[in-house]
């Protein structure tokens, strides 16, 4: 069955956008249950290559007080979505997931199935690694890190600097989150975390997906996939922070 669902899967996300009814999200979800969750997350965050980045500085999603919207993924968005997917068995139960892990408390829906309290979303990533939800923080397992300046009352923060992550890429796994750190002297409303993507490794390389694009840009952008090695190389970020289910 997986191996008749993943070409339309990947051919929807080629052509632009993701789409999946929830007829072959469930049956995708079946067919992948037996992997391990991290191989499950990679596969549904690839599933997003291709689909437009979302411009919305609020987000589309938060905009429409929904759960679901598959159409425009800010780089949150796509993170929340993947794992939601990989942990749910079914749509429904990626909801559910998504109710759980979004928020620091508990995501609520109305009778209309729209959210109702997301003014308690996890506004800044570095919150979501603080909470435990979003798996272990194993910065300090995978290479030699530095502490960095807090914001927000976080007095300081971990953080595997730029110049150590190509020593250490080999001791990722395939759904490991990527947050990649601002310079302190950059932040502009106490945001530690300026970019997230997820790892997948496939054929002994490791690749990094995420939602590409800028709030503020003329120019449109999308879900890319590209080896992370590339993309440290030559990113502005001053390191990283990973996280692992």
């Amino acid at each position: 069955m997986l191996l008749f669902l993943i070409p339309f899967l990947m051919a929807a996300a080629s052509a632009g956008a993701f789409v999946g009814t929830p007829d072959n999200i469930s049956k995708t979800q079946e067919s992948l249950a037996e992997l391990p969750l991290g191989q499950r997350i990679a596969f549904w965050a690839e599933q997003f290559v291709g689909t437009p980045y979302d411009t919305d500085p609020l987000g589309a999603y938060v905009r429409n007080k929904v759960i679901v919207y598959d159409s425009a993924v800010d780089c949150m968005y796509h993170t929340f979505r993947a794992v939601e997917l990989s942990i749910g068995a079914t749509p429904d139960g990626a909801v559910n997931a998504a109710l759980r892990l979004r928020f620091k408390g508990l995501g609520t829906l109305d009778e209309a199935g729209k959210v109702t309290n997301y003014d308690d979303r996890f506004e800044y990533a570095e919150d979501m690694i603080l909470s435990g939800k979003w798996g272990k923080d194993i910065t300090t397992e995978i290479g030699t890190a530095v502490k960095i300046k807090g914001a927000r009352g976080i007095e300081s923060t971990e953080i595997l600097p730029k110049d150590a992550i190509i020593d250490s890429i080999d001791k990722l796994n395939s759904g490991d989150i990527i947050y990649f750190i601002k310079a302190v002297e950059k932040r502009v409303v106490g945001e530690i975390v300026a970019h997230l993507g997820i790892i997948k490794k496939e054929s002994g390389k490791v690749y990094l997906i995420h939602a590409s694009g800028r709030k503020n840009a003329q120019t449109p952008s999308h879900v890319k996939k590209l080896p992370f090695e590339d993309y440290v190389s030559q990113m502005s970020f001053v390191g990283i922070k990973v996280t692992r289910f």
